[in-house]
């Protein structure tokens, strides 16, 4: 891997009650990245995992505030280097492909890397009700932002220095790894995936993913980022759906006039009164948020434009 002498690096470990792997994951970043500063972000753990990873030789932080979305935005605040390499502690992930996540980010070539578990997960690595969920969310979020993510719940990152100072995070909990993903593409930062290993955790270790309860999570943050980032396609789709049924509504009115169907002709048009003004309220808000964004884009772009003279 080549990379600049100057180039600052640094490993940012997650970790919540993983005392049986800390320390190996520790270890081996070390020996795979000599030269980085290995930190680990405590989470509340309860088993000695700060102490572990302490006597590892890790700069230990500890994070009060329980979620994973916490944890990642304390390592965007306390960490500073030219590239920043975030992955799990569970110990299923290989510290030996790190280079591989970093070389784009030390080329200039990426601002966020994500090593793409999904082509050599197994089951015994990755449960089959977890792959299918993740390939669902995957393909539901490509749908709704256009994008062609493969892997966007990856655990195992690559960060550049542009990245971490220029995307604010929001979200609490395992939802974050969406946010990350969504975030550099509002903020047209370049992330680039690339296939990694993936192993399943070591006898005693415990995922601490909740399938239906992050799913949830993780799709609500899903939306939310489209409704600030995209109105006009969440509200327009709400618009085209009162239009649909006031178009239904209004065909069945007529052919009840006509005596063809019989229905309360009082439910029919309670159903236009109703969803008329809200589609006309729904594209309207649409269209003002979109150019809410849009302005507030384009006073980005100048902003780093002038940023950019100035130095």
């Amino acid at each position: 891997m080549s990379r600049t002498p100057s180039a600052a690096m640094a490993v940012a470990i997650p970790c919540y009650n993983e005392a049986i792997t800390i320390t190996k994951v520790v270890s081996d970043f070390r020996a795979a990245l000599p030269q980085a500063s290995i930190h680990v972000f405590d989470n509340n753990s309860t088993d000695g995992s700060a102490d572990l990873a302490r006597e590892s030789g890790a700069i230990v932080h500890r994070v009060r505030k329980q979620g994973k979305g916490h944890v990642l935005r304390a390592i965007f605040d306390a960490v500073v280097a030219d590239a920043v390499v975030v992955v799990d502690g569970d110990d299923t992930y290989f510290a030996e492909e790190v280079s591989a996540l970093l070389e784009p980010i030390l080329q200039g070539e990426a601002d966020m890397v994500v090593g793409n578990r999904l082509p050599q997960a197994t089951e015994k690595s990755m449960r089959q009700l977890h792959q299918f969920g993740n390939r669902l969310i995957v393909s539901t979020i490509n749908r709704m932002f256009g994008t062609a993510y493969r892997d966007i719940l990856s655990g195992y990152r690559a960060f550049s220095r542009r990245f971490i100072e220029s995307v604010p995070l929001l979200t609490q909990g395992f939802e974050i790894e969406t946010e990350l993903t969504l975030q550099a593409l509002e903020k047209e930062l370049e992330v680039v995936e690339i296939p990694i290993s993936y192993r399943s955790r070591p006898p005693g270790s415990q995922s601490k993913l909740r399938s239906f309860y992050d799913g949830y999570r993780i799709m609500l943050a899903a939306a939310i980022l489209l409704r600030d980032h995209h109105p006009l396609r969440l509200f327009g789709l709400s618009s085209l759906f009162c239009v649909l049924i006031v178009f239904t509504a209004g065909v069945l009115r007529a052919l009840d006039y006509s005596g063809i169907v019989t229905l309360p002709a009082s439910l029919l048009s309670g159903m236009i009164l109703l969803f008329t003004p809200l589609g006309i309220m729904s594209l309207g808000i649409g269209l003002t948020l979109n150019a809410i964004n849009t302005r507030f884009r384009e006073i980005n772009q100048i902003t780093r434009r002038n940023r950019k003279s100035d130095v």
